[in-house]
């Protein structure tokens, strides 16, 4: 189990964005259920998710999982959302994240959410206004812990600052774009200031949309079905396809799948508490439940880290 804020979790999180698009309500219970059932308590999702597919309007995700949650009433489930990109709750002015929570609060059906995060960076409201915003959440008792998701390093500080001179809760998780072949900004610039601060770092795209599930192997897969085929297969590079071809024989050697083996070289990352990874087939699942308790030999760790030094193309 890892840590984040006061609650105890596997080291992994079930990415909730596939909920609501390309998983139906049938196809999401199932993949809930064969999560929990194979000891996962930590899903991710966001009131926008999934606005952007055709017929949607944002919140499906959510709705989803509250009706998951009230069918099944699973132990321990922690649950994770977010806000500033939902089309009727832009941004993070102070009435906008009340607002925004409250309904996300009545999707999930619960009293309080687990973990909130503010999605994206807001330009246009004072920092200081959205950590007043986020803080008054937790002292009323509608939100546990905070965290931020795609916050500069510069960001982060400025929010722990504010919110120690304001004294409220401080957030307790980042959540970033990481994955073997993105490594840089985290490494350089986001580790250091959750190592500063005890954050734990909870990666989104931990699979490179993908690419490192070992699928993509050629450029030619650009024309597959799955929306995030084109972006993946950017990283089907000669050097990109080296590391999947290592990971390969790597997942054999362990019994694995290779998205395992990308999920187990991130969560002993410094300051990495739980990748984020989604499915939408429960045949998926137990692969990355994989990646939550394979051990990596100290060569493997060492290959993997070298193969994929400096990033393999970009996506």
């Amino acid at each position: 189990m890892t840590r984040i804020g006061d609650f105890d979790v596997l080291p992994l999180c079930l990415g909730g964005n596939v909920f609501g698009y390309t998983a139906d309500r049938d196809a999401s219970f199932a993949v809930l259920d064969a999560f929990h059932g194979g000891g996962g308590t930590f899903v991710d999702t966001a009131d926008s998710y999934s606005a952007w597919a055709p017929g949607n309007s944002g919140g499906e995700s959510e709705t989803i999982i509250g009706q998951w949650l009230a069918s099944r009433r699973p132990e321990n489930a922690i649950v994770a959302t977010k806000v500033s990109q939902h089309p009727d709750f832009p941004g993070l002015s102070a009435a906008n994240v009340r607002a925004a929570a409250e309904a996300s609060l009545g999707r999930l059906g619960v009293d309080r959410i687990d973990l909130y995060y503010a999605h994206f960076d807001d330009p246009e409201t004072p920092l200081a206004e959205t950590v007043q915003a986020f803080g008054d959440l937790v002292s009323d008792g509608l939100v546990r812990a905070v965290g931020v998701s795609n916050y500069s390093a510069d960001r982060i500080r400025e929010w722990m600052r504010l919110s120690r001179e304001q004294g409220v809760a401080e957030p307790v998780a980042i959540q970033p774009h990481y994955n073997l072949v993105h490594r840089a900004d985290v490494e350089e610039h986001i580790a250091p200031v959750a190592a500063e601060f005890a954050l734990a770092v909870v990666p989104y795209f931990s699979l490179a949309k993908g690419f490192l599930t070992g699928k993509y192997r050629s450029a030619d897969a650009a024309g597959q079905a799955s929306p995030r085929a084109a972006a993946a297969v950017s990283y089907a590079t000669p050097k990109g396809l080296a590391l999947i071809d290592a990971m390969t024989q790597i997942a054999d050697a362990h019994g694995t799948s290779v998205a395992a083996i990308a999920l187990a070289w991130l969560r002993i990352q410094p300051t990495v508490a739980a990748p984020i990874a989604s499915a939408s087939r429960v045949d998926q699942v137990v692969g990355l439940l994989d990646g939550a308790r394979v051990d990596l030999a100290g060569d493997e760790i060492a290959a993997l880290s070298e193969l994929s030094a400096g990033g393999v193309g970009s996506a």
